[in-house]
């Protein structure tokens, strides 16, 4: 009995050896297994890390999945994914200097931006001096107008023996400021009336007229503002002996009272007989010409004196 139960002893210590065995074998598949598997997951981490810089357990974080949303299908997450490549492919290779360019651009950007600032500023100056250079030349013009105006309404009773004329503004009309006329726009009117007749422009007058009224505004302008010489080329061509005496009186008056000094070319006797000194060209022989010179002044005197 004592040997019987010793080999059924033995058999199942061999039983138990051979299943002990066995499970060492599957114990030790077990591990390569759970090897394998830590192999694989640290070269998903390392994946992980390469591709997002990230570990696996912030994966869903950087997804932007919430902790209690459940993960997408595998098979749409892999559509997804290649939609997601294919676009990024499209979109061609990436720039690695596009952080310095774009730091670059900021700066650009921002310099630009001053200079657009500082050219506002410029633009506002200008436009303030425009604005003070307008106003003032208005005020001078205005003033000068009104001289000149006042010259010319006199000169033109002495030159025509009576009348009256004036000078006027015209268009455009365009409110200035308030509303009004535009001096700096504006232009003359010369408005006259000789002995006789009624107001009228100057281009209605006859040409005798007209060369009266534009010697009148002349001379009111050399009064307002003097010059040292004035020239007169033939403007006593239109002019009959009666006006001619009146435009040598004045002449001689402007002359006397300011440093104007007069160069006159004429052809009229009785205006040469006014001046003080006259210059002219002769031709004493056919093709010799030559100048000649005569101080009436002093002749004049040397015959008071004889």
């Amino acid at each position: 009995s004592a040997e019987t139960h010793l080999s059924e002893t033995e058999k199942t210590a061999k039983g138990a050896e051979a299943e002990l065995a066995a499970a060492r074998e599957e114990r030790v598949r077990a591990e390569g297994v759970r090897d394998q598997a830590s192999h694989g997951c640290d070269e998903v981490a390392a994946r992980v890390a390469e591709r997002l810089g990230t570990t696996p357990d912030r994966v869903p974080e950087v997804a932007e999945i919430e902790p209690d949303e459940a993960l997408p299908e595998l098979t749409h997450a892999e559509t997804r994914l290649e939609r997601l490549v294919r676009e990024r492919d499209n979109m061609g290779p990436v720039n690695l200097v596009a952080e310095a360019e774009a730091n670059e651009l900021e700066q650009r950007v921002g310099s630009l931006k001053a200079e657009r600032e500082d050219l506002l500023q410029a633009i506002a100056k200008l436009r303030q001096g425009i604005g003070a250079l307008n106003r003032e030349g208005r005020e001078r013009l205005v003033a000068a107008f009104a001289k000149v105006n006042e010259h010319f309404q006199e000169l033109f009773v002495r030159l025509f023996g009576g009348g009256r004329a004036h000078l006027e503004l015209r268009e455009p009309e365009e409110g200035v400021e308030g509303g009004g006329k535009d001096p700096l726009e504006s232009g003359l009117e010369i408005m006259a009336s000789p002995p006789g007749k009624r107001l009228q422009s100057l281009s209605l007058l006859s040409g005798g007229e007209q060369a009266l009224t534009a010697l009148a505004l002349l001379f009111a302008v050399f009064l307002t503002n003097p010059a040292p010489i004035c020239v007169l080329d033939e403007v006593d061509a239109p002019l009959d002996d009666a006006n001619v005496d009146r435009f040598c009186r004045l002449v001689e008056e402007i002359a006397q009272s300011s440093l104007t000094r007069f160069l006159i070319i004429t052809h009229h006797r009785i205006t040469m007989a006014r001046m003080d000194r006259l210059f002219g060209v002769t031709m004493a022989e056919r093709g010799i010409s030559q100048l000649v010179s005569v101080d009436l002044q002093a002749a004049e005197e040397l015959r008071q004196t004889a």
